[in-house]
């Protein structure tokens, strides 16, 4: 009797807790819409259209121009500013306007902020969610201590073409691996409240399809079906908007014959009416006044229209909302209404993340650039240990890797000590002196770092046009004068003398950016002449490779005896590239995207539907979907990544048949039959055998990592729910139907280890 009652006491107590809370939160969302209905009642349309402009310091808007307009209220964010003390002055301006509402202070932080780490290929690379998680939170520390609250990412863009420049900043071929990186992104940057100190407001990116344009040209047009946008490529936006983003950036591209910044029916029917999203649209840079080389808007006035009407509330870097929306509220082509919902968004945002209250929080006035930028401000560790689980070891014939700390070792390459392109693009408020470069890194771990020789070997290209373009903005990338067969030699010279060769080739760091796309994927010629070179000298060769788009490499791969991918690696890429060379760390990372074999296969990615004539090992004839001249698979499918041990799995499924209230547990058994202690992803995919439309051969849909020691066995498990086996149907329909279901479990997308339940009626 007297457990009875105690079980009913602590009932009582956690359900009054629950109806307390739910009443707090509803008394807290009835204080800040008074508090909202309020403001806005007293503000006037010049003001609210001011709420709207995200501007940034540079050319004719001189900060002095800045803060008069802050102080007059027609600005409502600030981009790209990262120095407290304008901030901080800033803010102050903002706090003597009519209104006296805050800004808040946007940068683009993707991969790390004062400390850099890998770029986002990387990050995927990782297939590791701590990991994931560790690069969200001390960015988000970072950029919060320097006063900023809010930045452009994630980035989740499906991305299946490497010609475009800006597949360096998502996370690959997959939607749900991108998925993933961006829900954890979201969640561990904006932290459980938006006014912890901490907190960093995501803007998911961009909205929608910027990484399908036609041809990997940037800023090209899109042109896909409404079932495969929702099956693929809108998946990570939905999953970021679910994880609770409160602003959404919008694509510079057109879909299916609309500019996004134009489109009502992404920005509103789905964004807002299916979506439900609640939070702030914000347009890309300029994407206002492109509209009218678009051809769907007729001048900057028309275009403001049309953009508004479409749903974009925020517009950056446009001088147009100030001048033209006014008058188009007067003349009735917008609604004051129209105004006054985009301004709610904005400043409920401003809200929630405790600017009102505390408007200049994170924000010292005295601080100095040299504390701004001091070493002791980078967390080394964190990045260091993200690096080189990003490393994805891609060949190791006659187990040459790892390499013993006393041979003696020829570093090669004109990526070899580059502090700037270990960085990587969109390397925000990192600074390249404090970058570990490849070499440093592999003198930092071996006993004598005089046993470890250099050369520069080549310039990255010999194309003028490509060095002008790399230093349009400043010089970023520097070219070498001295004649190619002389670099080469002195290259041979020193590789000779050596007992290993270690060529660090591959790409600037702004051959992967933004407006950096390729037709040609190859490596230039000058560094393939170092490599044939290199290896004519007959030493063992790894070849380390540095880029930011996959490249193709089936030359390079016949040349060397280890191959590693590494991606930009950030502020510690030097130190964990010397970590897995020599096996202080043994390489884990997986490759985010299939890497062709040759640039006619793209787009070349696993998730592919079948056809009424596949290519298969019993069907080699004619007439079957290949090509004559190339395979049709890739060089590295997506998914791939040796170790320096090797690992065997098995597994079994709880049932051979499932209704929709049920669910399939898979377990699987994995061992470690090598020597050496590793991690292996173990990597679930699922195929519909039968469906009322065709469905890839296979997706993946759940990733776990193990880590075992030597001839150590560990079992993982997934949970198949009846959700994960939906589909877009003809119809547009989210459905799952009956029938066979393939499940296969590997350590890449080729795995043809499989067994199969069927989902009944």
């Amino acid at each position: 009797m007297m457990i009875k009652k105690l079980a009913l006491f602590l009932f009582f107590l956690v359900f009054s807790g629950l109806l307390l809370a739910q009443e707090s939160n509803g008394d807290a969302s009835v204080e800040k819409k008074v508090f909202i209905d309020n403001l806005l009642s007293k503000m006037t349309l010049q003001e609210k259209v001011g709420q709207l402009r995200l501007v940034s310091v540079g050319g004719d808007l001189t900060l002095h121009k800045v803060l008069d307009q802050i102080q007059a209220g027609e600005i409502g964010g600030i981009f790209n500013t990262v120095v407290e003390p304008d901030l901080f002055q800033m803010q102050e301006r903002a706090l003597k306007s009519p209104s006296k509402i805050p800004l808040y202070f946007g940068f683009d932080i993707i991969h790390g902020h004062r400390t850099v780490f890998p770029i986002n290929l990387g990050i995927a690379s990782t297939w590791d969610r701590s990991a994931i998680a560790k690069v969200a939170e001390v960015s988000a520390n970072e950029a919060t201590t320097d006063g900023l609250n809010i930045t452009w990412a994630p980035m989740v863009d499906i991305t299946r073409d490497p010609r475009w420049g800006r597949v360096s900043e998502g996370f690959g071929e997959d939607p749900y691996l991108t998925s993933e990186a961006g829900r954890i992104f979201v969640e561990k940057m904006q932290k459980q409240s938006l006014a912890d100190k901490k907190s960093l407001v995501t803007t998911v990116k961009h909205f929608a399809l910027y990484g399908a344009v036609e041809g990997g040209r940037e800023y090209n047009s899109t042109d896909m079906s409404e079932r495969k946008m929702f099956q693929e490529y809108l998946v990570p936006y939905k999953a970021a908007i679910d994880a609770g983003s409160r602003a959404v950036m919008v694509s510079l591209v057109s879909v299916n014959g609309i500019p996004a910044t134009a489109n009502h029916w992404l920005l509103t029917e789905v964004l807002r009416n299916q979506w439900h999203f609640d939070g702030v649209v914000v347009s890309d840079h300029g994407a206002i006044r492109e509209l009218i080389n678009h051809g769907v808007a007729s001048d900057p006035k028309d275009a403001v229209r049309v953009a508004i009407k479409a749903g974009i509330e925020m517009s950056m870097n446009d001088e147009y909302f100030l001048q033209f929306v006014p008058e188009l509220v007067k003349e009735g082509a917008i609604s004051e209404d129209e105004i006054n919902q985009a301004c709610r968004h904005v400043l409920e945002l401003k809200y929630d993340m405790g600017l009102f209250s505390d408007p200049k929080r994170n924000l010292d006035p005295t601080l100095d650039i040299d504390t701004m930028f001091a070493d002791n401000r980078l967390h080394r560790a964190e990045a260091r240990d993200v690096a080189r689980r990003s490393i994805v070891l891609l060949k190791n014939e006659n187990e040459i890797l790892p390499l013993a700390k006393n041979k003696k070792i020829a570093v090669i390459g004109p990526l070899a000590d580059s502090k700037r392109d270990i960085l990587g693009s969109w390397s925000g408020a990192g600074r390249a002196n404090l970058a570990v470069t490849p070499l440093e890194g592999i003198k930092n771990a071996v006993k004598n770092p005089e046993s470890i020789s250099y050369a520069f070997g080549a310039n990255l290209s010999d194309d003028e046009n490509l060095y002008r373009f790399l230093n349009l903005y400043g010089e970023t990338t520097k070219f070498d004068n001295r004649p190619a067969d002389k670099m080469i030699a002195e290259a041979v010279k020193i590789a000779k003398k050596a007992d290993i060769v270690i060529a660090f080739v591959g790409e600037a760091e702004g051959m992967a950016h933004e407006s950096s796309s390729r037709t040609d994927l190859s490596l230039p010629a000058t560094q393939k002449q170092l490599l044939n070179a290199l290896k004519k000298t007959g030493k063992p060769l790894v070849i380390v490779l540095m880029n930011g788009r996959p490249l193709t490499l089936s030359e390079e791969y016949a040349q060397a005896d280890a191959m590693l991918e590494t991606w930009f690696l950030g502020t510690e890429g030097g130190n964990a590239i010397a970590d897995v060379l020599f096996g202080d760390y043994n390489p884990s990372g997986k490759l985010p995207i299939s890497f062709p074999d040759n640039v006619g296969q793209i787009p070349v990615y696993y998730s592919h539907l079948n056809t009424g004539r596949p290519r298969g090992t019993e069907n080699m004839g004619k007439y079957t979907t290949s090509y004559f001249d190339s395979p049709n698979e890739p060089l590295f499918p997506f998914g791939f990544g040796l170790s320096y041990t090797n690992f065997a799995m098995d597994f079994s499924l709880s049932s051979s048949e499932m209704n929709k209230n049920g669910e399939i547990i898979v377990k699987v058994n994995v061992e470690n039959i090598g020597n050496k202690e590793g991690m292996q992803t173990v990597q679930l995919y699922l195929q519909d055998v039968t469906a009322s439309v065709s469905r890839p051969v296979k997706e993946l849909i759940g990733f776990e990592n193990i880590s075992l020691k030597p001839h150590e066995k560990g079992e993982v498990e997934f949970v198949i729910k009846y959700d994960m086996l939906k589909f877009w149907n003809d119809k547009m329909q989210y459905v799952a139907e009956p029938g066979k279901f393939n499940v296969f479990i590997g350590s890449d997308s080729t795995t043809q280890n499989k067994q199969t339940f069927t989902l009944l009626d």
